[in-house]
C-alpha cells in the first residue's frame, strides 16, 4: 500500500516528540534542514509540519519557525510576584542560572531611579522545565544588597531577600526582535520577536529599590493583566503612544 511522503515525516517528527526528544517550546530544525534530513522537497515538509500542527504538536510564528506546542508560561500582573511563582502552580520546574553577578556602577538611567550609581547587577538566565524562557538583569540599590552573595540570588527571589517591605512596581512591556547574543541564550534565531519588560520596584516610603529588565521569547510567554470595571473605553487600559 503506497504511503504518502509527507505523512511518513508527519510519523517520524511525531515519534521524536512523543519521545520527549523536543520539550514543549523547543525550536525544530528549520524547513531547509529537514528538507536535506529527510530528502524531500520543502513543500513535503511544510505539509508534513502542517499535519502536526492541525494535531496540536507543533506551531508556528511569523519570523520564529516552527517549534514545540505547549502551554506558556502565563504571569498575571494584577500583583507584585515573580513568574516562578506561577510556574510552580501551574507544575512547570523553574530554574535559574546566574550569569554575571557584579558590584559596580549602575547605568545612568539606573543610578538616576536609585539617587546613587552604587548598585549590584545581576544578570540571570530563567530556564522552565530546562528550556530558556527569559534573560533577566536585576539592579539592586547597592546599600541594600552589601550581605547578598551570588548563592543567594540564584537561589531566592530579590524580593525575599530584601528585609524591607516592598510596596509595588512599575512594569512596562513592549515587542521587539531578539539580537544575536539575546538568540543565542534563548536558543531562537537572530531576529525572533521577544517581548521586552522593564519593572521599578518601591519600598512603602516609595523609594526605588529594584529596576530590572526582561527579554522574553514571545511564544513561549504571556501576560495576563485582570482589568476592574471602568468607564467603557475602545483602548486598552495603561495603553500609550511610543514613537
Amino acid at each position: 500500500m503506497r504511503t504518502i511522503r509527507y505523512h511518513q515525516i508527519a510519523e517520524e517528527l511525531r515519534a521524536r516528540l512523543d519521545s520527549g526528544e523536543y520539550a514543549a517550546g523547543r525550536l525544530l530544525p528549520s524547513e531547509s534542514e529537514l528538507s536535506v534530513e529527510f530528502s524531500a522537497s520543502r513543500v513535503t515538509i511544510r505539509k508534513a509540519l502542517e499535519m502536526l500542527r492541525d494535531e496540536g504538536l507543533v506551531d508556528a510564528r511569523q519570523g520564529f519557525g516552527w517549534f514545540v506546542a505547549g502551554e506558556t508560561v502565563r504571569q498575571p500582573l494584577a500583583r507584585l510576584a515573580t513568574i516562578e511563582e506561577q510556574m510552580r502552580a501551574s507544575g512547570v520546574r523553574p530554574e535559574r542560572r546566574i550569569l554575571e553577578f557584579a558590584f559596580e556602577k549602575a547605568p545612568r538611567d539606573v543610578a538616576r531611579a536609585f539617587g546613587n550609581p552604587h548598585a549590584l547587577r545581576v544578570k540571570r538566565l530563567n530556564l522552565a522545565d530546562g528550556e530558556p524562557f527569559a534573560i533577566v538583569t536585576v539592579w539592586c540599590a547597592g546599600d541594600l544588597a552589601q550581605h547578598l552573595s551570588r548563592a543567594d540570588v540564584e537561589r531566592s527571589p530579590f524580593y525575599e531577600l530584601l528585609d524591607i517591605p516592598l510596596s509595588g512596581a512599575t512594569q512596562t512591556i513592549g515587542a521587539d526582535a531578539a539580537d544575536s547574543a539575546e538568540a543565542a541564550l534563548l536558543a531562537v534565531p537572530v531576529g525572533s520577536p521577544v517581548l521586552r519588560c522593564t519593572r521599578t520596584t518601591t519600598d512603602t516610603s516609595g523609594r526605588v529599590v529594584l529596576v530590572s529588565h526582561h527579554v522574553f521569547p514571545a511564544h513561549r510567554t504571556k501576560f495576563v493583566v485582570d482589568l476592574p470595571f471602568a468607564d467603557q473605553s475602545i483602548a486598552p487600559s495603561g495603553l500609550r503612544l511610543v514613537e
